[in-house]
């Protein structure tokens, strides 16, 4: 083993999904079995995806599996799925993200179920990256409900700051299923190699991520990034043997899976 490939973390690690997204991933079985690979879930809670039926299915999944369940607010756009950028007022957000985070957690206490996390979706998510007014309208929101509540952000980003500042904690974030580029953002969804299909690709860049605390690019180098938790999109291809292979890899490396909720 070279000077570079030195192991430098064995810490536990978080595995998140975002579940709850449609009726069908719930009645097919493929949310649930995606889940049993996970240490927490983030729900869908109304903004993009979600009602209060998916919520209390995919919490009573949660609850029986034992996985940390989180909220997954959007921009209020479930015509495109939150994946669009919306020109809100930021008050008018913190209202949605506040409300979103609401419902879920109402739907939790019925089932005897503690919000750990709040995880943006989408558009929602890189704009908190971008502009300190969004975060700071999620981050507020956050507050109004639960300061409690672990914020969870892409690694490395400024919103994460923002957050810490406003006395809640934060996780960073990284991506078992998704393509990096040099300048720390995700490759865009429509170019090739965006996303990681194969299992043990995805395996091997989890692990590369997780003990090695860096990630290669599409041009053969590598970029430093630590994280806390990674994320397997649940509408990934083959999600589910994405997050089998990667937990199973992780444990044959001796990397504890364990929820961001119990020591972040």
């Amino acid at each position: 083993m070279s000077a570079t490939d030195q192991i430098v973390n064995k810490d536990a690690i978080d595995l998140n999904a975002d579940v709850g997204e449609s009726p069908e991933s719930l009645a097919s079985g493929a949310d649930f079995e995606l889940m049993r690979y996970i240490s927490s879930a983030s729900i869908a809670c109304g903004g993009h995806a979600g009602d209060a039926q998916t919520m209390k299915r995919t919490l009573e999944f949660a609850k029986e599996l034992r996985v940390a369940t989180g909220a997954h607010p959007s921009y209020p756009d479930r015509a495109n799925f939150g994946r669009v950028e919306l020109a809100i007022d930021a008050g008018e957000l913190e209202t949605s993200v506040r409300e979103q985070i609401t419902a879920l957690a109402r739907a939790g206490d019925e089932l005897g179920l503690q919000l750990r996390h709040v995880k943006p979706h989408g558009a929602l998510y890189h704009a908190a990256n971008r502009d300190h007014q969004v975060a700071l309208a999620i981050g507020r929101a956050v507050i109004a409900m639960d300061s409690n509540l672990l914020m969870v952000g892409q690694a490395g980003s400024p919103c994460l700051a923002t957050w810490r500042n406003l006395g809640l904690r934060c996780a960073g974030e990284a991506f078992a299923d998704r393509a990096y580029e040099r300048d720390g953002t995700l490759r865009q969804r429509k170019l090739a190699g965006a996303l990681l299909e194969d299992p043990e690709q995805a395996a091997r860049q989890a692990l590369e991520i997780t003990v090695h605390q860096r990630v290669s690019l599409p041009d053969g180098s590598t970029m430093p990034l630590v994280a806390r938790t990674l994320c397997i999109h649940s509408d990934t291809p083959g999600a589910a043997a994405i997050a089998r292979t990667v937990s199973e890899r992780l444990k044959a490396a001796g990397v504890p899976i364990r929820s961001m909720s119990v020591d972040s």
